[in-house]
């Protein structure tokens, strides 16, 4: 790449997981609504299809009336070509297949285990790390023989493993996890200063937080708006909507919308403990004993929802069928800002300003009371060819004892990956605060959801 003034030009951007119909799109939409860069996306997907078709949508941006700046978009057949001489690489994959995902989600339901997204902890959620890991292993391995220089962008749950397992398996590696979910949270805090107080923030990075836990189970010890401590405000705005929960201009919103909530988990989360839990519901009911995921009534009593992964395939359909209409130009391209921050880092790294934002890395004490190595979500300071942790300080003890469990469990479970171990996997399984059952029928249901993903798992004794 190449500074000219104030502008950045000749980037090379690998795309694993090009053929995507929703971070590609975002992430198209977001360049050419930069006009400080440009460059070259190279797209690589196991569906090469897919990604020749993002081809032709990425390209024909080059003629849309709205764009501020021009990058050309190739399909790539293996890895290397997406890799060599890349300044940057950005990985959304899925792990397997939407049935594959069907077993981790609904599968424990048979044991009355009920997981709202099943993509980062409980059962589903060690699952799907035992299928991504060898593949992040195999990423890692290309990054360090074709791109040992780049900037690594990882979208991929699990998150915080598919992090690890990059910095595991190529300890250089210059890579970071991004995560919107601290957002929300900056917009409920925007909402809350807005509902006790009047006052109305004009962006939700006005909303200055410190940012200290592990992805989707994050939390805010410290919140200020201009200078002023904005605790005592959501205090006053959990009490006033712990009952009816809050969702703003969008009533009954969680109740048609598998991706909703009504903030309630994240409002008793705060009662328990003093701090912001700074993820969407959905995920963070994932990570607690079954206080909000005892059965699908409870679940309903705290106003979020169970997002099934029959949505998710329908879901899939209607994103293939709008990537055909925007190739075929039978709908336009629509450009506007996705709200995510990888062109904003991008930008940052290539030495055009700083950007303090929260990522996931791992810790070198930027927590203080979690092990050195493993991956945590902070604050952190990105400038020219820079991503520098903020220290975050501690995690409060009692919170620190719901964090930990999930820090040794990940660790586990990486463990039992690299290994093909299922007697380890089994530990870090049977240890999360879901798997409430006995251990036979623990050790069934293990054995049952590693069958449904057992080609995805070679080597294994399965």
């Amino acid at each position: 790449m190449r500074r000219i003034g104030d502008k950045v030009t000749d980037i090379k951007i690998a795309y694993i997981g090009g053929g995507s119909m929703g971070w590609a799109w975002n992430l198209m939409s977001d360049l050419a609504n930069e006009e400080q860069l440009s460059g070259t996306v190279r797209l690589y997907d196991i569906d090469k299809e897919a990604a020749a078709r993002n081809e032709k949508i990425g390209n024909s941006l080059k003629n849309h009336p709205n764009a501020k700046s021009q990058w050309d978009y190739i399909a790539v057949d293996t890895l290397e070509e997406a890799l060599k001489g890349a300044d940057f690489v950005i990985i959304s994959i899925l792990p397997g297949t939407f049935d594959e995902m069907e077993s981790d989600v609904h599968l424990p339901e048979k044991y009355g285990i009920y997981q709202s997204v099943g993509d980062t902890v409980g059962p589903g959620g060690h699952v799907r790390a035992l299928r991504t890991i060898p593949m992040f292993v195999e990423f890692a391995n290309a990054i360090k023989q074709w791109a040992p220089e780049a900037w690594v962008i990882n979208y991929t749950n699990p998150m915080t493993l598919c992090v690890r397992t990059l910095y595991e398996a190529f300890p250089e590696i210059k890579a970071f996890g991004c995560c919107h979910e601290v957002f929300g949270t900056q917009e409920l805090l925007k909402s809350a200063l807005a509902d006790i107080e009047g006052i109305q923030a004009g962006n939700r990075r006005d909303i200055k937080v410190n940012v200290i836990g592990i992805n989707h189970f994050t939390w805010l010890d410290k919140a200020t708006y201009e200078g002023r401590d904005l605790f005592p405000i959501y205090k006053k705005f959990v009490d006033k909507y712990y009952e009816t929960g809050f969702e703003g201009t969008k009533k009954g919103h969680w109740m048609n919308d598998f991706f909703a909530s009504a903030n309630r988990v994240k409002f008793d989360l705060f009662k328990r403990y003093g701090i912001i839990a700074a993820a969407g519901d959905r995920h963070l009911a994932e990570f607690c004993p079954p206080w909000y995921l005892k059965d699908p009534e409870t679940v309903r009593s705290w106003m979020f929802g169970l997002t099934p992964v029959s949505w998710r395939k329908e879901n899939l359909k209607k994103r293939r069928a709008k990537s055909e209409r925007l190739v075929n130009g039978e709908e336009p391209f629509e450009l506007k800002q996705s709200g995510e921050e990888g062109v904003l880092q991008i930008k940052a790294l290539c030495g055009l300003g700083e950007l303090v934002t929260n990522v996931n890395l791992p810790n070198r004490g930027q927590i203080a009371n979690l092990p050195i190595g493993v991956v945590v979500e902070t604050n952190a300071v990105f400038s020219h060819n820079s991503v520098r942790p903020v220290q975050a300080g501690s995690l409060p003890p009692d919170v620190l004892n719901l964090v930990f469990r999930h820090v040794i469990n990940q660790e586990t479970t990486l463990k039992a990956a690299l290994k093909k171990d299922k007697e380890l996997g089994f530990r870090a399984f049977a240890n999360d605060p879901l798997v409430t059952i006995s251990i036979n029928d623990a050790w069934k249901l293990y054995n049952d959801m590693l069958r449904n993903t057992k080609k995805y798992l070679p080597g294994w004794d399965i």
